[in-house]
């Protein structure tokens, strides 16, 4: 494991950038950014097309290790290059930005008022290409819809488990039960998420820390406890639909969060922007979010 990256992670002053829209979101966010479905053909055009969305993000000049510490790429980011070099190589080497990898296959069908993941087949193999390409960790997203006990510990003994697997391969894991913000049981399900992540974490084994994503709890500083965890290395906020504003006025009363946003990272950004445009509208974005985490 690279010390330098782990430090960063653990002690920097920033947020992460999700980057990680894969399967069926892509076309949504493609046309969030103003490429409509007839302009590719077929998913690979359609994902050349995402990777020239996050390789614009990633090459801005606004886009750095100064204020972002990691950044979560999409698997067939992390296959891709940037300025001729593998993605996760040139976020360390040029931008200062540790490389994290999505590992899930996406949602299984809800039961008991949660959703687990889809079995992961291949993951090893997966894991071992993501530490030969410089990728520093891992996430993964489970989703809570209700305060069902029986639901909640699936995901959170789905999340442990696999994320035992990923430690194993020498990977940090962001462990991502995000619970939906417009859950009509939110701050009950909270409840019973924290609880059942504190009984994991005291019976995870030796001194290997994970990472927590989490949704912008109902209650400020609900997490933390968990923050200060000595099994946790740090605890990132999801901005789950929030709008930015909103997303980043609840992280800035969550103290010791700091934010793992896509869409509130994203949203104003268009393909048909100059460049100055562009830079002008992610540097606000950057900016905003970055002083939100800094709490």
């Amino acid at each position: 494991m690279n010390q330098q990256q782990y430090e960063k992670v653990r002690d920097g002053r920033g947020f992460f950038a999700a980057l990680d829209q894969s399967g069926g979101s892509t076309p949504k966010a493609l046309a969030h950014y103003g490429i409509e479905p007839d302009q590719y053909s077929g998913d690979d055009e359609m994902f050349d097309a995402m990777h020239a969305m996050r390789t614009r993000m990633i090459t801005s000049p606004c886009f750095g290790g100064d204020r972002i510490l990691g950044a979560i790429l999409f698997e067939g980011t992390m296959d891709r290059d940037i300025d001729g070099n593998g993605s996760a190589e040139y976020l360390w080497t040029e931008k200062q930005v540790v490389p994290f990898l999505k590992v899930d296959k996406g949602l299984a069908d809800q039961a008991d008022g949660a959703q687990v993941m889809k079995p992961i087949p291949g993951l090893d193999e997966l894991l071992a290409r993501a530490v030969e390409k410089g990728v520093f960790g891992t996430k993964m997203r489970s989703v809570i819809a209700m305060a069902d006990k029986t639901g909640v510990d699936a995901i959170a003994d789905q999340q442990f488990e696999v994320g035992r697997q990923i430690l194993d391969a020498g990977l940090i894991p962001i462990l991502e039960p995000e619970v939906l913000i417009d859950s009509p049981e939110k701050g009950a399900a909270e409840d019973l998420l924290r609880s059942a992540i504190h009984d994991r974490l005291d019976q995870l084994e030796g001194d290997r820390p994970v990472m927590l994503k989490l949704t912008l709890p109902d209650q400020d500083d609900f997490y933390t406890d968990l923050i200060a965890h000595p099994k946790v290395l740090r605890v990132v906020a999801l901005s789950g639909g929030y709008s930015r504003d909103v997303a980043n006025e609840k992280l800035a009363r969550n103290h010791g969060m700091i934010a793992s946003f896509s869409r509130a990272l994203a949203n104003d950004l268009r393909a048909q922007q100059s460049d100055e445009e562009f830079d002008a509208t992610l540097n606000e974005a950057i900016e905003s979010i970055y002083e939100a985490s800094l709490t």
